[in-house]
């Protein structure tokens, strides 16, 4: 199919022909339609989604699978956002609903926020946003059919389809279709997220991104989602949220969660970098003939040692130390049950003896190499570990601390 796509737009191409062209007024014009949306755009999603097509249009040189892997996946995020603002002007009572304490894992890349995430979402005293209820939203879960739902099911089959297209995928990076999501899947529904540049390289509209984009009322929208979700019924006694990219946004966070607690997982640089760019690079080269790994791998070191730079600062400025937490990855690594109970006397929270269980379930049917071992070395990339090192000194005195 990957092939039979990219043959066919190429043929198309060269008699002058574009069917997977990315136009931000055609997809608004074409998605309102189809949500039967007649308001006005939510948010920054008419300047977010304008600066993300022109940034792809101009840096990405997809082939014609990416393009219309993109163009769907963008209307489909556009339709998602639709129907949740739809659904909360004609339900205003949702937005007073109170969300107290959530939990944030930070920290960069490949620090162990995945399965950290994953394994404290067994505890049932937590509710994570699922990956098929962030990327197909509506209609709300609810207790009945949250188990069971054709969100549920179409988003299974999109990532089985994803393992197979590149099927090193999860040796770097644990996913499933009703597991936990990064909060990037929720930023993305108002065109203000790092999940564009997971898949192709978009530096143009990264800039805007970090530097410009009112990543305060992107937080405001993640608040409101958060409420909608649960609107539903689908409740617990915290949030459970993750995302390396909050490591930018820490002001924004407690700014609209005054009383959020975060949990920041540190790893040596040299090895965070060199897997963030073995992971991009393979999804990058499904939407691109022009993936280029030394690109990739100085994009990634400059990217995370700007965000890390600005959280520094924050971090400085807030003085929030009793709500946070530093954890090192190979101490998570080398002992998760001990870990979690680092965090929860932290926090003072209950570690249930029903959570203990779900925890070891979840680690004994997920061992680090259950789909292979994740290879990958820094010189792949064009760097080296003092290059590495001497960029992030300032993060390095840092994690020393702890």
């Amino acid at each position: 199919m990957l092939n039979l796509i990219n043959g066919l737009g190429n043929v198309l191409k060269t008699i002058g022909m574009d069917p997977f062209k990315l136009d931000a007024d055609a997809i608004i014009q074409k998605t309102r339609k189809k949500a039967n949306f007649t308001g006005e755009l939510p948010g920054q999603v008419d300047v977010g989604l304008h600066k993300m097509i022109a940034g792809i249009n101009k840096d990405a040189r997809l082939n014609p699978f990416g393009k219309l892997a993109v163009k769907s996946l963008l209307e489909r995020t556009l339709y998602g956002r639709f129907k949740v603002e739809q659904v909360l002007a004609e339900n205003p009572e949702i937005e007073k609903a109170e969300i107290k304490q959530p939990v944030f894992i930070i920290g960069m890349p490949r620090t162990g926020t995945s399965i950290l995430h994953a394994m404290m979402h067994e505890d049932p005293a937590h509710r994570s946003p699922l990956a098929w209820e962030c990327l197909l939203p509506y209609p709300v879960p609810r207790p009945e059919n949250f188990a069971d739902n054709d969100q549920l099911k179409t988003i299974r089959r999109e990532f089985e389809q994803l393992f197979k297209l590149v099927p090193d995928f999860l040796k770097k990076h644990y996913m499933a279709a009703d597991a936990p999501q990064e909060c990037l899947a929720i930023n993305n529904l108002d065109f203000n997220s790092f999940q564009i540049s997971a898949q192709l390289y978009a530096p143009t509209y990264m800039k805007w991104f970090a530097e410009t984009s009112d990543s305060l009322a992107t937080m405001h929208f993640h608040k409101r989602f958060l409420q909608y979700l649960q609107s539903g019924g689908v409740k617990a006694e915290r949030w459970l949220l993750k995302s390396p990219v909050h490591l930018m946004r820490l002001d924004e966070i407690f700014e609209v969660y005054p009383d959020a607690q975060v949990i920041m997982t540190h790893r040596e640089p040299v090895k965070v970098v060199a897997s963030i760019g073995s992971l991009l690079t393979s999804v990058r080269s499904l939407y691109s003939n022009f993936e280029d790994p030394i690109r990739t791998g100085r994009e990634q070191m400059k990217t995370w040692h700007h965000y890390f730079d600005r959280f520094l600062e924050s971090r400085k400025r807030l003085q929030k130390e009793d709500q946070i937490i530093d954890l090192h990855f190979e101490d998570f690594a080398g002992d998760h049950i001990g870990t979690a109970k680092k965090i929860y006397d932290k926090f003072g929270w209950k570690l249930s003896d029903e959570a203990i269980v779900r925890f070891k379930t979840f680690l004994t049917n997920n061992p680090r190499d259950k789909n292979g071992l994740h290879m990958y070395h820094l010189e792949d990339f064009g760097l080296t570990e003092d290059e590495v090192n001497e960029k992030f000194k300032a993060y390095i005195e840092f994690m020393n601390r702890f």
